[in-house]
């Protein structure tokens, strides 16, 4: 960089201000020197620095995948669960762990969260939904205990995982705590490809149908709803970019943030870390740390 920076002092100089040779540094800086996170071997492998049950129903045990590189930190931190996709029928929490570990990096308690799917548990886009639930109502009940802070509690997910987060923030009800008074909303969503319409013309309503007002983040938009940023192809064949418009036109007449952020010519899960070289997976998660500082979870960069 020291080569390059006094080439481009040595050719300006003559001809700009101080003030513009500066402005064209920072400008090269950014287009050539930006970081490339996926090459961090420990996104590429990641596993959590700890698993705990957060909910035990029907026999099953739901876990909770939690990535934590402070745990003797004494400040309380900001915290953010991931749900994973799977369109409510299967999936894994490894999809997020290695978001989990660039943000425990980052000083975050990031947590990845396993729920009930129709392929293991013979279940419905509701009990997922109650299961993510639970598991940003655990967080808060044991934030003393996992170094968190109850108010900084972000919720995010891809597809039916999306859905699942921003379900959490949305829709009332749905709750099969045995303290349902302790809050399930969380303070800050980050959707990758989220469904989020599950009305008429939206996607799963055929699994929930006449319910649909009971699930559908589209139609319980609301004020008090926590900001968002979403992330979504334009040639997604499942979320139509449409949709997305929509729901960042109605957070805005309630008075909430939404960004949407479109990814020309590219379909559903394109984010993925080990997909498209990781491209996408570094684009995004680039503008999830700006987002996430934005809101004081994280100290910029």
């Amino acid at each position: 960089m020291t080569k390059a920076k006094r080439w481009i002092q040595e050719w300006f100089a003559p001809r700009w201000t101080q003030r513009s040779v500066a402005l064209v540094l920072g400008l090269f800086t950014v287009a050539f020197f930006q970081p490339d996170i996926s090459a961090n071997d420990d996104l590429k492998s990641a596993s959590p620095d700890r698993v705990e049950v957060y909910k035990t129903i029907g026999g099953i045990s739901l876990r909770m995948h939690i990535f934590d590189e402070q745990p003797e930190a004494t400040k309380p931190r900001a915290a953010i669960v991931f749900f994973f996709g799977g369109g409510w029928v299967g999936g894994n929490p490894k999809q997020f762990f290695p978001h989990c570990r660039y943000l425990a990096q980052r000083g975050i308690v990031a947590m990845s969260a396993e729920y009930r799917v129709r392929s293991a548990h013979q279940t419905t886009p509701f009990e997922c939904v109650k299961d993510g639930k639970s598991a940003v109502r655990w967080i808060r009940a044991n934030a003393s205990r996992l170094g968190v802070d109850p108010k900084k509690i972000a919720a995010g997910g891809g597809s039916a995982g999306g859905h699942v987060a921003a379900a959490t923030a949305t829709v009332p009800g749905l709750d099969e705590d045995k303290d349902p008074s302790l809050s399930s909303k969380p303070g800050a969503l980050v959707l990758f490809n989220p469904v989020y319409d599950n009305g008429p013309d939206g996607y799963g309503h055929d699994r929930v149908k006449e319910r649909y007002y009971d699930i559908s983040p589209m139609h319980n938009i609301r004020e008090g709803i926590p900001p968002a940023i979403v992330f979504l192809g334009t040639k997604d064949k499942l979320i139509p970019v449409a949709t997305a418009e929509r729901f960042k036109r109605r957070m805005f007449e309630v008075g909430a943030r939404s960004e949407l952020i479109l990814f020309e010519d590219q379909g559903h899960g394109f984010f993925n870390h080990g997909k498209n070289e990781n491209r996408f997976f570094d684009e995004t998660v680039e503008h999830m740390d700006r987002f996430l500082s934005s809101l004081g979870y994280l100290s910029p960069r």
